[in-house]
């Protein structure tokens, strides 16, 4: 058996209230998430998007992550677009070799069970 272990997240963001002091300056909400520039631009990974109860929604991988991001809350065709308003906290893994993002990718779906991953699934 092959015996794989995720690091550990470089990010994790969640949707929050975002609270302002006296001189400080409104971040415009990104579908609810204040902390939506902290994800790299140019970096690739992979990406966790869990519920309010920490159920794992999602798992993707990309060689931009906050692009691909991005377009999960944007594209008409992503499998999330009728799921968007129950992503509550995103995970980032910045993993810039190719291959280990298709495994760890893999591998998250299928161990975890991603709700709605629909490629790369072997479990029923």
């Amino acid at each position: 058996m092959i015996k794989i272990e995720l690091p550990k997240p470089d990010l994790v963001i969640r949707q929050r209230e975002q609270v302002l002091k006296p001189g400080d300056v409104e971040i415009t909400p990104y579908h609810g998430f204040i902390d939506f520039h902290k994800i790299t631009r140019d970096k690739g990974g992979i990406f966790f998007f869990y519920n309010e109860k920490n159920e794992l929604l999602f798992v993707g991988k990309a060689r931009k992550i906050r692009q691909r991001i991005k377009k999960h809350f944007e594209d008409n065709v992503s499998p999330l677009q009728n799921h968007r308003d129950e992503i509550f906290k995103i995970e980032v893994y910045e993993i810039e070799d190719p291959m280990e993002r298709e495994i760890y990718e893999t591998y998250a779906i299928n161990t975890f069970r991603a709700k709605y991953n629909v490629d790369k699934v072997f479990f029923e």
